[in-house]
């Protein structure tokens, strides 16, 4: 009897020690130095963001934490380096929307970002607009829908690119609206934005980031969203207009490894929900025309999984594809 009651205390005690194996082998978070991985060339907004928060982390939790621009490929590069890093929460991506449309546009990724990501928070969100030249004769969305109808294959729409947001809010207008704007794809904002300005362009859905500086210089119609844009309060919605899927914002997203401990996730998580309702960090996400967002891994894992299930829709049915 004594043997067979050691026995099983010996077998409890073991078990105990291999639940807990774990957490001891985990340790304290952070336990070195944070690579934020900004899967886009040194610059734009999402590089702005990053080494914004790599700087308070740094000061938060007294490890350096240092921004890694990956470029290449429309931003796979980098998320595949995420992806498949060690899932112990010192490889962070800074992901865009972008995230989630590619497994649609693309044939084989290196990734599955539904499965092999975390989502950790939210940084920010950003409306998109769909404006005109100023000198066009559309004053709202219906005359312009009006005016293209009236001349089947004359009129066009810019973008940032094939496959990005901007062509699938086009396509999507296309669709919804029985209208057959042309796409032209630019390599960016900066020609996109000169050729609307200029009149090159009948139209172009843009980025509330990238059309803060030119509002005066261009009329926007509609935005995306689910609410007005608090610096164009006298623009409708896409949604009060009574179109649909135009709710989904753009957004700048904290993600990990699939793997990495939850209780890391929320610990990161819980410090960049501090950092972006800093005044001062607030202040600078508002200045480059984006709106300050936060929230729960749980929420942005919402969030990402419905966004996607929307640009899935969209993109099959205009039959949008990339080349690799």
């Amino acid at each position: 009897m004594k043997t067979s009651k050691m026995r099983r205390l010996c077998l409890a005690a073991g078990l105990a020690t291999l639940l807990a194996a774990p957490a001891l082998a985990q340790g304290p978070y952070p336990a070195q130095p944070l690579k934020l991985i900004v899967p886009y060339p040194a610059g734009g907004a999402t590089d702005t963001l990053a080494r914004t928060i790599a700087q308070k982390l740094q000061e938060a939790w007294g490890q350096p934490a240092m921004v890694e621009n990956r470029p290449g490929a429309g931003g796979t590069i980098g998320n595949s380096f995420v992806a498949k890093a060690p899932p112990d929460g010192h490889t962070v991506l800074i992901g865009i929307t972008a995230l989630i449309q590619q497994p649609m546009l693309m044939e084989k990724l290196p990734y599955d970002p539904l499965k092999d990501f975390a989502p950790v928070t939210m940084i920010a969100r950003s409306p998109s607009l769909l404006a005109v030249p100023l000198d066009s004769p559309a004053k709202d969305l219906k005359s312009f829908i009006a005016m293209v109808k009236a001349s089947p294959g004359k009129y066009n729409f810019g973008s940032y690119g094939a496959g990005t947001s901007s062509h699938i809010q086009g396509a999507l207008l296309n669709m919804q609206a029985g209208i057959d704007l042309v796409h032209v794809p630019f390599q960016g904002a900066a020609p996109l934005v000169t050729n609307l300005v200029g009149g090159q362009l009948a139209s172009a859905f843009i980025d509330s980031a990238t059309a803060r500086p030119h509002l005066k210089s261009m009329r926007p119609l509609a935005v995306t969203g689910t609410q007005r844009m608090p610096g164009l309060p006298d623009v409708p919605t896409f949604a009060e207009l009574g179109y649909q899927s135009f709710d989904p914002y753009g957004w700048f997203g904290v993600f990990l490894p699939a793997a990495t401990p939850a209780p890391v996730v929320q610990k990161l998580s819980d410090e960049i929900n501090r950092i972006v309702h800093l005044p001062e960090v607030s202040a600078k996400i508002e200045a480059l025309g984006l709106q300050v967002a936060g929230g729960k891994p749980e929420e942005f894992q919402k969030v990402v999984r419905s966004d996607a299930a929307v640009y899935a829709k969209i993109i099959k049915d205009a039959n949008i594809r990339v080349s690799q």
